[in-house]
């Protein structure tokens, strides 16, 4: 019998996770989403039926998901948690990429009560790191270091910002403004994002810089190595621009008064950002990526390495972003209906990167969408 697929929100991500989930014929996809055009858009190039759905009336999700299987969730992240709530209290199964603020152990209890699997942090990062930082943890005696680099970003360096958002804006803005939660020395510790400025090579782009963001979030408690760090790439010099905006104010939500009216001037600095920032259709993108895992394993030193560069498919015009965040869920989406993955509960990628059968299936199901993990290992010193 066809699984009932039910993809909530219908931008770049969700567009590209609906179109892909519809390639196959054991599924019925439908997509829920407010946007008129796309969910028109998709039904014409896709075939995939759609219902305008407001989400930012929780009632309505209840209603959206009815007599779904399995519920992938691309809805903004400030919409994430209470949508993945809603879709946990219905009974049903997700994969779930929106990335929300709140610990999302706090519906575990929930999620098991009702014999649901709800895997979270489904995307490129987090969800693919964590998935193989989870693989290699399992691999080693003990694990010492975690280091992740990745960034969503133009094929070329666009001016004024060397920047374009491949993914939610308002999302790109939250990460910059968020402390990042970092293992040190044993300890968790926060630190400004933004900061702790690097220089990375990576082979086919060039010289990138790195600098710290709040991407290790489960990792914290669910790994224990002594230190840990996720740091967002971008072309050298979009960093120190958005640190200025940022500590010049610009990023506030505490609102000022201008003219007799109050304003937030992040809103303000929002709407003059995202026509700047806002990816033209046909503009080429990439990601890439790189997690380095140290530690030992039978007495010796040991670090493996996994590296990623995707771009833009200029044939089925999906954007790269759109690629690994979206296809990583997809894939997730095909193990939970398989059946080889039975746990409920709140699972985070790096639990099924624990299980090597579930790490090749994932692994797999990218490279069959071109979606390519380079593995190195290599002895320290």
């Amino acid at each position: 019998m066809d699984k009932e697929i039910v993809v909530l929100g219908s931008g770049r991500v969700g567009s590209a996770i609906a179109a892909d989930l519809a390639r196959d014929e054991a599924f019925q996809v439908r997509v829920a989403d407010r946007d008129a055009g796309r969910l028109a858009d998709l039904r014409e190039r896709h075939g995939v039926r759609g219902e305008r759905v407001d989400f930012s009336l929780p009632s309505t999700v209840a209603r959206a998901i009815d007599g779904a299987d399995l519920v992938v969730s691309a809805v903004p992240g400030f919409l994430g948690f209470r949508t993945l709530r809603a879709v946990i209290e219905a009974g049903i199964d997700a994969v779930d990429i929106a990335f929300f603020s709140e610990d999302p152990f706090e519906l575990d209890a929930l999620a098991r009560e009702n014999g649901v699997r709800a895997v979270v942090d489904c995307g490129v990062a987090p969800g693919m790191s964590n998935l193989l930082v989870g693989h290699v943890d399992g691999l080693l005696d003990r694990t010492d270091a975690v280091a992740i680099y990745v960034g969503g970003l133009p094929a070329e360096p666009t001016p004024p910002y060397e920047y374009r958002a491949v993914f939610s804006p308002i999302d790109v803005i939250e990460e910059y403004t968020r402390p990042a939660r970092l293992v040190a020395n044993g300890r968790p510790i926060t630190k400004p994002a933004l900061s702790d400025l690097e220089l990375l090579d990576i082979e086919g782009v060039g010289t990138l810089e790195a600098f710290v963001t709040d991407g290790l979030r489960t990792l914290v408690r669910t790994i224990d190595a002594p230190n840990m760090v996720e740091k967002t790439l971008r072309y050298p010099g979009h960093a120190e621009k958005m640190r200025l905006l940022r500590d010049t104010g610009f990023l506030s939500e505490e609102p000022i008064e201008i003219g007799g009216r109050e304003i937030r001037p992040i809103d303000l600095t929002a709407a003059l950002l995202f026509p700047i920032w806002e990816t033209r259709e046909g503009e080429a993108d990439l990601t890439a990526m790189r997690v380095r895992v140290d530690g030992t394993v039978g007495g010796r030193r040991t670090r493996y390495t996994y590296d990623l560069l995707d771009r833009y498919d200029p044939i089925t015009r999906t954007t790269s972003m759109a690629r690994t965040t979206g296809y990583t869920a997809t894939t997730v989406a095909r193990l939970l209906t398989s059946g080889l993955w039975e746990r409920a509960g709140i699972v985070p990628p790096e639990f099924i990167g624990r299980d090597p059968e579930s790490v090749e299936f994932v692994l797999a199901g990218l490279r069959e969408r071109g979606i390519g993990y380079r593995e190195t290992v290599a002895p320290l010193a």
